[in-house]
C-alpha cells in the first residue's frame, strides 16, 4: 500500500499522466526506503563516462551488469540505472525485480573539449522495450553545448511524459566555468532549478560547496537573510531550489570516498528533506561484501 508521504510527493505531480505518477510510485515504493519518501539509487554508467580499467579495475566482477543486476536485487535498491547495453545484458532475468532506469545520453573521457557535450545513445522506445519506469538524461549547465542539450531534453521529457516515463536529470555543470565552480553553490543551485524548470521529475546533483561562483550570487547572498555556509545550509538550498521541494532533489556519491564521509553527507541529506542518494563508483568499487555494508548502513539513516 503506497504511504502517507509517498502520496504527498505524487501530489506535486498531477500535471503528469497515470502512467509516470505509477512509475513514480513504484520507484519511491521499491526496496529498503520504499515509503518513506527516500531513495538509493545505483547508477552503473560509468563504463560510457571513464572506461572499464578506471572504473571496475578495483573489483574485476563489476564489469559484468549480471554483477549489479543481482547486487541492487539483493540488496533492495530503489533503482538501478545504466546505458541501453547495459540493461539489455540484465533486464530480462531480472523483470519486475526491481525499477529501472535508461540512461539515454553518454559521453566519454578520450574527447576532450571545452565544450562538454553527450550523445543520444538510446531511445524511449528502448526504455519501454526494457520495462524501463523512468529514463535519464546528463545536462551540462555551463557548456557551450548546453542551448542544443535542452533542446534535446524538451523532446525527451515531452515523449517520456506522453508515454509514462519519469525523467531523472543529472544536472553536471561544466564548461565556461571554473573548476571550483561546478560544485558551487550558486552553480549547483542553478543546475537543479534549470532542470526541473524543463520539467524534470528528478535532479541529480552534485554535492556543492560553499564556493561562490558568480559576483552577481555572491551579491544577491550577501543581500539575503540566509548562510550557505554549512553542508546542511547549502543542501537545504538546493532543495529549495527544487521548486522550494516540490521537486525530488538526489545527490551523487561522487569519486571515490570513505565510507565515514559518505555516512555525513548521507546523514545530512536525509535532515534537509532531499530526496536521497544516486550513487555507484562508491558501491561498486568496493567488495561485494563492502559493498552490502555500506548499503545496508546508507539504508539505515534514511529509514530511521
Amino acid at each position: 500500500m503506497i504511504t502517507d508521504t509517498v502520496h504527498k510527493i505524487l501530489n506535486n505531480y498531477d500535471s503528469e499522466t497515470l502512467g509516470t505518477k505509477v512509475n513514480l510510485a513504484r520507484l519511491l515504493m521499491a526496496g529498503k526506503t520504499g515509503g518513506t519518501g527516500k531513495v538509493i539509487v545505483y547508477a552503473v554508467d560509468q563504463g560510457f563516462e571513464h572506461g572499464p580499467l578506471q572504473s571496475f579495475a578495483s573489483n574485476v566482477d563489476a564489469h559484468d551488469p549480471m554483477y549489479h543486476f543481482k547486487f541492487a536485487s539483493e540488496m533492495g535498491l530503489s533503482a538501478l540505472a545504466g546505458p541501453l547495453g547495459f540493461l539489455e545484458v540484465g533486464a530480462p532475468r531480472y523483470a519486475g525485480s526491481l525499477p529501472l532506469i535508461l540512461k539515454l545520453n553518454s559521453s566519454n573521457n578520450l574527447v576532450q573539449t571545452t565544450s562538454p557535450d553527450q550523445a543520444i545513445t538510446a531511445s524511449i522506445d528502448d526504455a519501454l522495450r526494457l520495462g524501463c519506469g523512468g529514463v535519464g538524461f546528463t545536462f551540462y549547465p555551463g557548456s557551450p553545448a548546453s542551448f542544443s542539450m535542452l533542446e534535446e531534453l524538451r523532446e525527451i521529457i515531452k515523449e517520456a511524459k506522453a508515454k509514462g516515463l519519469f525523467v531523472v536529470v543529472w544536472s553536471y555543470p561544466r564548461g565556461t566555468i571554473s573548476p571550483q565552480g561546478e560544485t558551487g553553490a550558486d552553480v549547483v543551485a542553478y543546475g537543479i532549478h534549470m532542470a526541473c524548470l524543463m520539467g524534470a521529475h528528478i535532479v541529480k546533483s552534485k554535492m556543492p560547496s560553499a564556493h561562490i561562483e558568480k559576483e552577481k550570487a555572491a551579491e544577491a547572498l550577501k543581500a539575503s537573510t540566509f548562510k550557505l555556509d554549512s553542508l546542511e545550509d547549502r543542501l537545504s538550498y538546493m532543495v529549495k531550489a527544487a521548486f522550494n521541494g516540490r521537486r525530488l532533489v538526489v545527490f551523487s556519491g561522487g569519486t571515490t570516498r570513505s565510507e565515514e564521509e559518505l555516512i555525513t553527507d548521507t546523514k545530512c541529506i536525509a535532515k534537509v528533506g532531499a530526496a536521497g542518494s544516486m550513487i555507484g563508483r562508491n558501491i561498486f568499487q568496493r567488495s561485494y561484501a563492502a559493498s552490502k555494508d555500506l548499503v545496508n548502513k546508507l539504508s539505515q539513516i534514511y529509514t530511521s
